[in-house]
């Protein structure tokens, strides 16, 4: 007998489901964080910032929307209803202003907040690769997340009264925190480790109060010490590593002797000072990765006796000094935080670069706060109450015997999410902020595909 079909989108789920299954899924993605790197306006913002948004999607991988289009009907509501069932907890928004100002946002999903960033200058991955002798693509190092290391997020002298307070500086550490899934030292693989993304808080000029980021995203590349170029090119790891548009094994065919490739002085071999290791703090001990002949029983029950009556330590992998070096990738960021928002791009004002005010304009503002969350609770109270008297009337026309018509919706969406989000991208609605309006924040969004 054929199963019976369950409309799922208009209709609800019966009570005795097994949500084993979605509860699951839903564990597992709670436990990586996602992001969209969305472009505000790409018809507006350029070529530029169009290239930008896309490095910065590379650089988040593996767990971003890497083929994100936007259309210029898409709305901010548009992604953040899609972000729940998609897991997405980060939103990076970048927009250009009429002036010609850079901007990005960082929205963390559902509640915010949001953080308002001016991007002061950048480079894209095209220009550092531009400016290195032997640049590197990354290749496969984009299939795991990045590590993300922070540095001077935090000051000890940082007080609450400061102009950067101190729950400022916990709460930037906490949202870059997030960007990326957390690392286990013991249980995550060091092979898994090949980026590097690093986030250095710039010293105040002059103690005036600012809060400047810069960003640099790296690539890990390392490679034996003490060992000739040459010798490492018969190496079959070396090999495999190598790109593919280099030859893996060199030319041979006019030489006599082996040893005539490798200790040839004009040739960058032994005697070659410029092959020489400089001695340098970036080397690390690690075990050698060795194949091992597997025994069956007998052999295995044999050698463990042999071990036993001689006393001797079983074989231990040996330890090989390898050299780490950093290898830019792009893009390059240098961002200032000009302002910190309560909601998703749009709510109450909780920290400002340059707009501070008294307490009695703090005072007015919660209290113009307190008044929309009521307003937003007796709507949502309305929309309960119109979904219960459907359901009530549909009960009592079945009971009556009269036709009920079952591809009606039977529920509305009750907007958990804040109704006084702007349906542009971050125009302003908080009446009370007496800071200049962002014009680069009402531009609409261009093309976006699933």
């Amino acid at each position: 007998m054929a199963k019976a079909r369950v409309k799922k989108r208009t209709h609800l789920r019966p009570q005795n489901a097994s949500s084993s299954s979605n509860k699951a899924g839903a564990a597992s993605m709670n436990k990586t964080p996602k992001s969209m790197v969305i472009r505000v306006g790409g018809s507006q913002v350029g070529t530029s910032v169009s290239q930008l948004v896309k490095d910065v999607r590379r650089m988040m991988e593996p767990d971003t929307a890497v083929r994100l289009k936007e259309r210029k009907s898409n709305r901010l509501r548009d992604y953040t209803v899609m972000a729940g069932p998609l897991g997405v907890t980060h939103l990076m928004l970048f927009s250009k202003s009429s002036t010609g100002n850079t901007n990005m946002r960082l929205a963390v999903t559902p509640r915010g907040p949001t953080m308002h960033f001016q991007v002061e200058n950048y480079s894209l991955c095209r220009d550092v690769e531009r400016a290195m002798k032997r640049p590197q693509s990354g290749g496969q190092d984009h299939k795991t997340p990045p590590l993300l290391v922070m540095n001077n997020f935090t000051t000890a002298d940082a007080t609450e009264d400061s102009k950067v307070p101190k729950r400022l500086e916990s709460l930037t550490t906490t949202i870059f925190q997030s960007l990326f899934p957390p690392i286990n030292p013991q249980a995550t693989p060091l092979h898994s480790i090949r980026r590097v993304m690093l986030l250095n808080r710039e010293p105040e000029a002059e103690n005036d109060g600012s809060y400047v980021l810069s960003l640099r995203h790296y690539a890990i590349a390392t490679k034996k010490t003490g060992v000739s170029k040459r010798i490492r090119r018969l190496d079959p790891k070396e090999i495999r590593n190598r790109e593919k548009k280099k030859t893996a094994v060199p030319n041979l065919g006019k030489l006599e002797d082996a040893a005539d490739y490798l200790l040839d002085p004009s040739a960058a071999g032994y005697t070659s000072a410029s092959e020489t290791e400089l001695d340098t703090d970036n080397e690390v001990e690690v075990l050698e990765s060795t194949t091992r002949r597997v025994l069956n029983k007998r052999e295995a029950q044999r050698q463990k006796a042999a071990e036993k009556g001689e006393k001797k330590a079983a074989a231990v992998p040996g330890v090989e000094k390898r050299a780490v070096k950093l290898v830019e990738l792009g893009p390059r960021l240098k961002l200032r935080l000009m302002k910190v928002e309560d909601g998703v791009c749009d709510g109450r004002v909780m920290w400002h670069d340059y707009v501070t005010k008294t307490d009695k304009e703090k005072k007015a503002l919660e209290q113009s706060w307190a008044v929309r969350r009521k307003e937003k609770e007796a709507r949502k109270k309305l929309q309960r109450d119109n979904i219960e008297k459907k359901k009530a009337e549909k009960a009592k026309a079945r009971g009556q015997g009269e036709k009920v018509d079952d591809d009606e919706e039977d529920e509305e969406m009750i907007d958990d999410e804040d109704d006084w989000l702007s349906d542009d991208f971050g125009e302003e609605a908080d009446e009370g902020d007496d800071s200049e309006p962002e014009p680069e924040a009402g531009a609409d969004s261009d093309e976006m595909e699933e």
